[in-house]
């Protein structure tokens, strides 16, 4: 019998191998205490943070974790990023490195005001 897949984000997390679950955590309680409102949701298989429109998105992988918030809040940051690895849309956090919560809540506290500043303009 398949496993049913996971429909919040603490599923999501509880699902994921341990090695990821730390650092997961770390990531949902930062990006909950920056957006309490948003609503989260999973997509495509990820979690997502949604105030109306995509705020971001957390997810796990073999050796890291990937933060993803708008490409342009990552471009905004790019200096300060660049002792991280990041491509155009994701700020990977190895397992064997510690999240960047100042950072991480920076870019996300930018994705919030970004979202709302823009939350009538329909060609968003």
């Amino acid at each position: 019998m398949a496993r049913a897949l996971p429909t919040t984000i603490a599923q999501y997390i509880q699902a994921v191998p341990r090695a990821a679950q730390p650092h997961l955590r770390r990531l949902h309680a930062i990006l909950k205490s920056v957006a309490p409102q948003a609503q989260e949701t999973i997509k495509w298989g990820i979690p997502f943070f949604v105030e109306p429109r995509f705020l971001f998105a957390l997810s796990a992988h073999k050796a890291h974790c990937n933060f993803a918030p708008m490409a342009a809040a990552l471009e905004a940051f790019r200096g300060e990023l660049a002792a991280h690895k990041t491509t155009k849309n994701f700020l990977q956090i190895p397992y064997d490195e510690p999240v960047p919560e100042e950072l991480i809540r920076r870019i996300a506290e930018h994705c919030l005001r970004a979202v709302r500043e823009r939350a009538d303009d329909a060609f968003w």
